[in-house]
């Protein structure tokens, strides 16, 4: 039986078609990244507030600068429990760790932690860290006041830099949550960028 075999511009069309899905996914990927942001800017989700207010000396919130908040106050009745954790994304030569793994505060407290970043490579890289609180409902009582997430970092070659969070987990908390974990993953800034390019010749 006779068999019949595709016309060469059939598979030149079809290597193109497989090429533009790849290219969009990767775009899709790297585009999570600052969708997220403006997700999380608008409504506070997972934490993530944009900076803005003074309080306390500390950048917070999307209202205009050197608009002064009122404190909370402390809810000395309980405590909460705090862990931090963080991760750095394939393509980022970068090395992070908290330097307080974890602490006990009243809700209502203001605290400041830090988080040591080291660049690895011989090259000057920019990341950007997207912050995430569990248990989700957490999240729109933890205030970050201060925060390295805010904007983008960069690192020269070989660079180590203490990076500061200052927050405050609200009184408005759920009594029944005990225990919040703040966990940040590092994503390249120049990945993002390359793949952008990238796609863009695909097509």
């Amino acid at each position: 039986m006779e068999q019949i075999h595709p016309a060469p511009h059939d598979n030149a069309r079809l290597v193109r078609r497989l090429l533009l899905l790849v290219a969009a996914a990767f775009v899709f990927a790297f585009a999570m990244v600052p969708l997220y942001n403006v997700l999380c800017e608008a409504t506070g989700f997972n934490g993530k507030t944009a900076g803005g207010i003074v309080r306390d000396g500390f950048a917070v919130g999307g209202m205009k600068a050197g608009t002064t908040v009122p404190t909370p106050a402390v809810d000395v009745t309980r405590t909460v429990r705090v862990e931090f954790t963080g991760t750095v994304m394939p393509g980022l030569p970068w090395d992070m760790r908290p330097l307080t793994i974890s602490l006990d505060l009243h809700p209502g407290e203001l605290q400041q932690v830090s988080y040591l970043v080291r660049n690895t490579s011989n090259r000057e890289v920019t990341g950007q860290a997207v912050p995430s609180v569990t248990p989700g409902q957490a999240a729109q009582h933890f205030e970050k006041i201060e925060c390295f997430c805010f904007s983008q970092q960069t690192l020269g070659p070989g660079e180590a830099r203490e990076m500061p969070l200052a927050f405050i987990v609200k009184p408005e908390v759920d009594r029944n949550i005990t225990h919040i974990t703040l966990s940040y993953a590092f994503f390249s800034i120049e990945g993002q960028r390359e793949t952008l390019t990238s796609a863009r010749g695909v097509q």
